[in-house]
């Protein structure tokens, strides 16, 4: 009789964005601790390997999409570093073209295959304008679990699935010194101008906040313009400070989760935090919590949203993308004073 392997081993593909990578980890988080035989190699860029360093038998492979793994011949490649893993069963958590010719590579070999259900049909139906159907759709994070039952490993996903807050790096000490205030991470940008609350407005918030002299300010950012746009910001209060460009994403991580509070835009940032545990209020404009991308774990109550009696046709698209014509200004309808009051509420 063959000796039965050690652990059961999941291979995970999920190759973008950083948001939905994200979501991933409380989803392994609940299925290694439900299932002690159960080891996962997640598949994804090099930039996401951070996400994932401190989940117990996880292991990270990366997809050199742009360079060696490129192409039909380079996903023909990746499949043959990953057969040699000793794989069971595969879990296609993105399903894009990519995934799917390595999936096909994966069934020639007699793998187990699954992937996830994007619920498109329901998505369509609750942005369309005309006879839209506004109601709460599955949760990415619940679509990544249905990928996990239908290869045998069905988990029920509970608040507490999040990692411990990390140890800092000495760079990020000299730059945040001793915690005498709270921690308040902003991240005021998006992937779309449809999700992203005014600059001039936020700035007005972090004013506010920052003269109250009760908490530290961390600006996250990305960009060039945005890194400059930041440091004007940073620049008028100690309490204030850009990250931006200053820090590794790992190191950015471990900051993240030393926060009291971060408040974010429907971007990667909020569930960057939720992955922690981390309280998060997450501002949305033409996007809506109801699509199922709602940072994990967290009170609906935290989420601030844009007007849907002046704006009735919110949401317009899932990822933000599509602004119609007079929706440019609808997140404005959140006010600053709902955002330091909700700030104040959550932080007591």
């Amino acid at each position: 009789m063959a000796r039965r392997a050690e652990y059961d081993h999941l291979l995970i593909l999920r190759f973008s964005a950083l948001g939905d990578v994200a979501m991933a980890v409380p989803v392994l988080l609940a299925a290694i601790k439900k299932y002690p035989r159960l080891k996962i190699t997640v598949v994804s860029r090099d930039f996401h390997q951070p996400l994932f360093e401190r989940i117990e038998r996880v292991d990270f492979h990366k997809a050199m999409l742009s360079g060696k793994h490129k192409g039909v011949l380079g996903l023909w490649k990746l499949y043959n570093e990953l057969k040699k893993r000793n794989i069971d069963a595969v879990a296609d958590l993105h399903n894009v073209l990519r995934s799917k010719v390595l999936k096909f590579f994966f069934s020639i070999g007699g793998f187990k295959l699954a992937q996830i259900d994007k619920g498109r049909a329901d998505k369509r139906a609750l942005t369309r304008k005309k006879d839209k159907i506004f109601k709460p759709l599955k949760t990415t994070h619940q679509r990544y679990a249905d990928v996990f039952a239908q290869l045998g490993y069905p988990i029920e996903l509970q608040g507490d699935d999040v990692l411990r807050p990390l140890k800092m790096s000495e760079n990020i000490n000299g730059l945040t010194r001793e915690k005498a205030e709270q921690w308040l991470g902003i991240a005021p940008f998006a992937a779309h101008s449809g999700k992203m609350y005014p600059f001039e407005r936020m700035k007005g918030v972090v004013e506010s906040l920052k003269n109250t002299k009760k908490y530290k300010i961390f600006l996250f950012g990305g960009g060039d313009k945005e890194k400059q746009q930041l440091q004007t910001l940073a620049s008028s209060a100690e309490n204030v400070i850009n990250i931006a460009g200053r820090l590794s994403f790992k190191e950015e991580l471990q900051l993240i989760s030393n926060l009291d509070l971060m408040v974010s835009m429907d971007s990667a940032n909020g569930h960057l935090a939720a992955n922690y545990g981390v309280p998060v209020i997450s501002l949305w404009g033409v996007t809506h919590p109801y699509a199922g991308f709602y940072p994990f774990g967290q009170p609906f109550s935290n989420a601030l949203l844009s007007d849907r009696i002046k704006y009735p046709a919110i949401p317009t698209s899932i990822y933000g993308n599509k602004v119609p014509k007079g929706y440019e200004n609808a997140i404005q309808t959140i006010s600053e004073e709902t955002i330091l009051h909700k700030i104040k509420e959550v932080l007591g």
